[in-house]
């Protein structure tokens, strides 16, 4: 990827990480969200953990750093979709994950808000 398209990416990263809007969850039905639990322990959780608290091999989603107000939805389904640069931890860059559609990314986003507003992260 050329330089150029680096710099792209992580503008359109970042955007992504300070949008304030209503997230996955907030309008998710309580079926959406079991799809995402389902798509999340199929494609996240070997390296998120099965309930988003984290493994040796990617961070735990259900930390302060990626509440909604520091990394919106949007953020989140990017880095799906199109794979992130390491920036927060020491675990490497997140790979794009292939194979789910945009439903699936908002049913997993909606649960992973969930998970995060049960243990009090707004």
């Amino acid at each position: 990827m050329t330089s150029i398209r680096r710099a792209a990416a992580w503008l359109l990263m970042v955007a992504a990480c300070t949008t304030t809007a209503e997230t996955a969850f907030d309008t998710a039905t309580p079926q959406a969200v079991a799809a995402g639990e389902e798509v999340f322990a199929a494609s996240c959780a070997q390296c998120h953990g099965e309930a988003a608290d984290g493994t040796d091999q990617g961070p735990p989603l259900v930390d302060n750093i990626y509440r909604s107000s520091h990394h919106a939805d949007g953020a989140i389904s990017l880095a799906v979709s199109r794979g992130v640069p390491q920036h927060h931890w020491n675990f490497g860059p997140m790979l794009a994950v292939d194979g789910l559609s945009e439903t699936d990314v908002t049913n997993v986003i909606a649960y992973i808000r969930k998970l995060q507003a049960d243990a009090g992260i707004e």
